[in-house]
């Protein structure tokens, strides 16, 4: 009995990956064996990076909070002690928005903080 090869799934299957290695340089685009390898590490690379966006954003909002809360003679940790100490909830997403778009409501936060 003759072997039975599903041509038209293997080749969608390739042709599926070929198109997402569209903008690579060089072979790396057309090449099947060295375009799979490609955008297989170019997932491993987007997985990974997924979890480090949200690690530079943190580190980000901590930079702002920081440099604001220095404008009124705090140190990023002891406002941060400070905010929770007085019980307001508000994370640090919001709290570095405040800082850099709206400095007059950042500051109506660290005075109702070093008052309580």
């Amino acid at each position: 009995m003759p072997r039975s090869v599903n041509h038209v799934a293997s080749r969608a299957r390739r042709k599926k990956v070929l198109n997402q290695t569209r903008g690579y340089f060089g072979c790396r685009r057309n090449v099947w064996t060295v375009a799979k390898n490609t955008w297989e590490k170019g997932l491993t690379y987007a997985y990974r990076d997924r979890k480090n966006k949200k690690r530079n954003f943190r580190a980000l909002w901590i930079q702002r909070i920081n440099a604001a809360a220095r404008l009124e003679d705090l140190s990023y940790s002891k406002l941060m002690g400070l905010i929770h100490k007085a019980g307001i909830e508000i994370n640090r997403k919001v709290l570095a928005d405040l800082a850099v778009n709206n400095p007059a409501a950042f500051k109506a936060i660290v005075d109702k903080v070093k008052n309580a």
